[in-house]
Order: C-alpha cells, then sequence, then structure tokens
C-alpha cells in the first residue's frame, strides 16, 4: 500500500474531472487507513448519501487517460475495477460512513487542501480583474503580452477529455 501522509501537499491527490475537482477512492483509502475495498464497501451499503454530485465512477475513457497522464501508474493499479470519484461534498459524507481517529484527521487534512486549491483559484479570479483594468490603460501593444498571461491563469485540461493531435487537411 502506497503512503499518502496526511502532511503531504494532499493537494496533487485532488484531479479534475468532468470539471469538479475529485479524488479518488484508492487515494482516499490510504489517506483514511483503510483498505479500498473497505471504503468502497462502506460506500455500497450507504449510496442513498451519495449522490452523482457526490460521488461518481470514472469511465474506460478516463481511467484510460489519468493513466496516459501518470496520474494512475498503470490500469493494473485500479485492481481491477473502475474507482469512484468523491467530489468535497463525497468526501464529507464519506465522514459519516468510514469512522476511525485517523479518518477524522484525514477528513480534516482534506477539507483544508480543498480550501488551499479554492483560495489559490480566488486569487486568480482577482488577478484576472486586475489585468483587465491594466489591459484598458495600455493600448494595443501590449495584447500579445495580456494574451500570453491569460492563457498562463487558464486552469489544465480536464484529463477525462482528449484533444485531437495533429494536421487536419484543408484547415
Amino acid at each position: 500500500m502506497k503512503d499518502i501522509s496526511l502532511h503531504s501537499p494532499l493537494e496533487a491527490r485532488i484531479f479534475i474531472l468532468r470539471s469538479k475537482k475529485v479524488m479518488l477512492d484508492m487515494d482516499l483509502a490510504v489517506i483514511y487507513g483503510v483498505k479500498a475495498i473497505r471504503l468502497r464497501e462502506q460506500v455500497g451499503r450507504n449510496l442513498e448519501r451519495f449522490p452523482e454530485d457526490f460521488m461518481f465512477r470514472l469511465t474506460e475513457n478516463e481511467a484510460a487517460a489519468m493513466v496516459s497522464q501518470n496520474a494512475i501508474p498503470s490500469r493494473k493499479h485500479l485492481g481491477g475495477h473502475l474507482p469512484y470519484a468523491f467530489t468535497r461534498e463525497g468526501i464529507s459524507m464519506l465522514s459519516s460512513v468510514v469512522r476511525s481517529a485517523r479518518a477524522v484527521q484525514a477528513h480534516i487534512a482534506i477539507m483544508r487542501a480543498f480550501v488551499r486549491l479554492y483560495e489559490a483559484v480566488s486569487s486568480n479570479v482577482k488577478l484576472a480583474a486586475k489585468l483587465a483594468e491594466l489591459e484598458k490603460k495600455y493600448d494595443s501593444q501590449f495584447k500579445s503580452v495580456f494574451d500570453a498571461i491569460r492563457m498562463l491563469m487558464e486552469p489544465p485540461d480536464d484529463p477525462g477529455q482528449k484533444k485531437a493531435i495533429g494536421f487536419k487537411p484543408g484547415k
């Protein structure tokens, strides 16, 4: 079982899938100090607590994309099943079905990681507003600079969505 410390940056285990910030069941199980199969059993016994906006199962394409982007080492690492992805609300609900002292501490650490991500995104919004204000003051010679800065501020692509690569005749 891999080790994920409660003091390490949990943000690295938060992924964007279907335009939502999520954590995978296998990572949550390690953080909570339980086996992934036990976590999935507890969720299965309490499915009414986990609507689709709290938790969803990855598709084959999403899992393949995560493997290709090294978010998951290999399909074997998944243990022969498609993992569940939990949103922040789903992780909060997990604390009511996975009960242990470690689970409580893990839940606190995960919520703090989500808050840090939110604060980073929030500061990015403030930066975008300041950038728009500056852009109004300067003429078109700086347009390319502002465009480049905006590109750097864009969030990473959703690993579940593949973009076409290569030359397209006629374009």
